[in-house]
């Protein structure tokens, strides 16, 4: 899963997919809706590849997280958001059996379920495929690359040489005399 590009704005409801970079924020395109808005460099933004859930372990990934859901519910949308705290809970004791209950507030399995379900709704939410794995299909057959050409050498255009002004010699800028 690859969520570098989707963010959330602090104060400002639903995900955002970054399209560019101007000089003192980012033009970002709602997820929702589709409309284009700037984010100014004093909104606070999280990428969605930088955000975990506790476990008892350490922390887990969001991507990891949203890997096994997804492979749990087979590509479908997961338990709504607006279900009963311990419907969540129950979910997420399912998914990933060791995420720290004590640390993991309701507000954020809320949270982390309504983001799931809209990138999955929108079709953004799909797994990576290992290279290793990936085998080619008749659509995406292996090419094999070209070599490159060896380059020529290319003739150096000769500089004139410039002589240094040494031992009182002249210069090549006249020098201003005066007092």
């Amino acid at each position: 899963m690859n969520l570098d590009s989707i963010i959330s704005v602090t104060g400002k409801p639903g995900l955002y997919k970054v399209l560019s970079q101007i000089k003192n924020g980012l033009i970002v395109e709602s997820i929702n809706d589709g409309k284009r808005v700037p984010i100014h460099a004093t909104d606070k933004v999280s990428a969605l590849s930088d955000i975990s859930i506790y476990t008892n372990d350490g922390d887990m990934p969001l991507e990891e997280i949203y890997g096994v859901i997804f492979k749990k519910t087979e590509g479908k949308v997961a338990v709504n958001h607006k279900a009963a705290p311990e419907e969540l809970r129950s979910f997420m004791a399912d998914v990933v059996p060791n995420y720290d209950s004590d640390r993991v507030y309701n507000s954020d399995l809320k949270k982390m379920f309504q983001w799931f379900n809209v990138l999955v709704e929108k079709g953004l939410l799909v797994p990576d495929k290992d290279e290793k794995d990936a085998k080619p299909t008749d659509k995406t057959e292996a090419k094999p690359k070209k070599k490159a050409a060896p380059k020529k050498p290319v003739a150096k255009k000769s500089t004139p040489k410039v002589k240094s002004a040494k031992g009182g010699g002249q210069t090549s800028m006249p020098s201003k005399k005066g007092g």
